[in-house]
């Protein structure tokens, strides 16, 4: 019974493709693991709802997997979700969670040495001050410049990601955080950010070292299933699935740019859950 938990999935939830970023890291970093992911695309982007429309739907993805993947471990691939229902959930469930937010903050404090942080993100989670208050935590000394960036996540999602019109859109809303001389990190705190990082750091300049939280994350995951004696144990090459709630196409689309191959994505409804 328990070599058949080690060998079930790490459930990978997100408001639409964005934790993709994160799913190919744990792909790159943990090999033998198995991988299911849910995207909530159909009502993306989580940042501009209320913190309880944002938990409910949050609770609804879990749900899913549980009762039809029975994942060993979560990972909340959502800044907006993360910031909103992280530590409910954490006390909630009887399986590992993991969040975007602090690995993504630790990851910035050991590249930074100005201490000048910058943090761009959703509605939601610049809202939340969940950032700041993980960095903080960590370092009382740091200087944070938040930024909330609500168009990136529509361009990612829409796959328009290389156009001359999606850099004009990311230059434009990141020119006030130039303001701050002394910044020498970003942090990418949506994970939806990262496929537009050539964008990004071309509009920021290259003397600024962008922060994708997906390594880091990626590392803790890791960590947590060594520690807990949760790796999967079948020798056989995993399969992972894919699933939206919107427009499979579009993840197959997206995701074959991102994973470095087309996945196969099924369609399904979660809000009975």
């Amino acid at each position: 019974m328990r070599r058949t938990f080690l060998n079930q999935p790490i459930g990978v939830i997100d408001s639409g493709v964005g934790g993709l970023t994160v799913a190919r890291e744990i792909m790159r970093q943990l090999p033998k693991e198995k991988i299911v992911y849910l995207g909530d695309n159909q009502r993306c982007p989580y940042g501009p709802r209320p913190v309880e429309e944002v938990r409910s739907y949050t609770w609804q993805m879990i749900r899913y997997l549980l009762k039809h993947h029975s994942i060993k471990m979560l990972v909340i691939a959502c800044n907006t979700a993360t910031a909103a229902a992280y530590e409910q959930i954490k006390k909630e469930l009887n399986i590992p969670v993991i969040g975007v937010i602090r690995p993504g903050a630790r990851s910035a404090l050991k590249v930074s040495r100005s201490y000048h942080i910058g943090v761009i993100g959703t509605f939601g989670t610049i809202k939340s001050n969940a950032y700041q208050q993980a960095l903080l935590d960590i370092n009382n000394e740091i200087v944070i410049n938040s930024l909330a960036c609500p168009e990136f996540v529509p361009l990612v999602e829409a796959n328009n990601f290389s156009s001359p019109e999606a850099y004009q859109t990311v230059a434009e809303r990141l020119n006030i955080l130039k303001s701050d001389a002394q910044m020498d990190t970003l942090i990418l705190g949506c994970t939806h950010y990262p496929i537009l990082r050539p964008l990004i750091q071309k509009a920021m300049g290259s003397a600024i070292k962008l922060i994708d939280s997906g390594e880091e994350t990626a590392l803790e995951v890791s960590t947590v299933l060594y520690h807990k004696n949760l790796t999967r144990k079948d020798r056989s090459q995993p399969v992972h699935q894919f699933y939206t709630t919107g427009s499979a196409q579009m993840m197959e689309a997206i995701g074959g740019q991102l994973l470095g191959y087309k996945p196969e994505v099924r369609t399904v409804r979660i809000d009975m859950e």
